[in-house]
């Protein structure tokens, strides 16, 4: 595993570990808190995400993490986008 890897699987247990616990956090707290660059910590939510343990809600240029699946609130998916041929 390279350090990048390590990196973003140590930052996704501790945000996890923090979310269980607390249950909401914005992204800036949680890059703050744990000292993130801007790359680890969102590679680490987008595991998370796509794991199904928490869900983002966009707020301006930070996003409202919260512990769990939340269908209503989670960030739609990019819609795909069609090459005209």
């Amino acid at each position: 595993m390279n350090p990048l890897q390590e990196n973003i699987e140590l930052a996704s247990s501790r945000i996890s570990e923090y979310l269980s616990q607390n249950k909401t956090a914005s992204s800036w707290q949680l890059k703050v808190m744990f000292r993130l660059s801007s790359s680890v910590l969102y590679l680490a939510l987008g595991a998370l995400y796509k794991e199904g343990k928490i869900s983002l809600e966009a707020d301006g240029i930070n996003y409202h993490v919260t512990w769990g699946k939340k269908a209503e609130n989670a960030v739609p998916a990019a819609p795909v986008l069609k090459e005209n041929m």
